[in-house]
C-alpha cells in the first residue's frame, strides 16, 4: 500500500482496496452512501479514515453480491442503529431470495444452451438420431426460459 498518511488513505488507495472505481467512490459520497470524506488541507484531495475504509469495504462486499444501492443504504441505517437484528435478517433474506431466483433463471439458460450445443454438434457429425433428441431437448429447455 502506498504510504501518504498511515491513518488517511487517498482515493486511489481506497479504490484499489475496495475494488470500487474512483468515480464510484465520488458518486457514493455525492449520494450520501459514504462520507462526507475529509479533505487534505494543503491539496484539497480526499483522505479516507480507516473507519471509513472499513465501511467502504463492507459496501464493496455487498455490491459484489448484487445488493442494490437502496439496500446498501438500508444496511447502513440498520447497522448504525445496532438493534436491528430482525430487520437485517429480513434484508439479507430478501436478497437471498433474489439470488435464488437468478440462479434458477441461469440454470434454465444453461440447460437451453447445452441443448443447442448438442443440436449443432449432432448436425456437425451428421448424427440424425442425436439431432432429433437434441431438438426435443431444445424445445423442452425453451419452456424453462419463460
Amino acid at each position: 500500500m502506498d504510504v501518504v498518511d498511515a491513518t488517511r488513505l487517498t482515493i486511489q488507495q481506497v479504490a484499489r482496496r475496495s475494488g470500487f472505481s474512483e468515480p464510484t467512490l465520488r458518486y457514493y459520497e455525492q449520494i450520501g452512501l459514504i462520507g462526507p470524506v475529509e479533505r487534505d488541507e494543503s491539496s484539497g484531495h480526499r483522505r479516507y479514515s480507516s473507519q471509513m475504509v472499513e465501511s467502504i469495504e463492507a459496501l464493496a462486499c455487498l455490491r459484489s453480491t448484487g445488493v442494490s444501492i437502496e439496500d446498501m443504504r438500508r444496511y447502513r441505517v440498520l447497522a448504525s442503529r445496532g438493534d436491528a437484528a430482525e430487520e437485517m435478517r429480513d434484508l439479507f433474506a430478501g436478497h437471498v431470495a433474489r439470488v435464488d431466483e437468478e440462479i434458477t433463471r441461469l440454470r434454465a439458460q444453461r440447460r437451453y444452451l447445452h441443448a443447442k450445443v448438442d443440436l449443432w454438434q449432432s448436425r456437425v457429425t451428421g448424427d440424425m438420431e442425436g439431432e432429433a433428441a437434441a431438438a426435443t431437448a431444445v424445445i423442452d429447455a425453451a419452456g424453462g426460459l419463460r
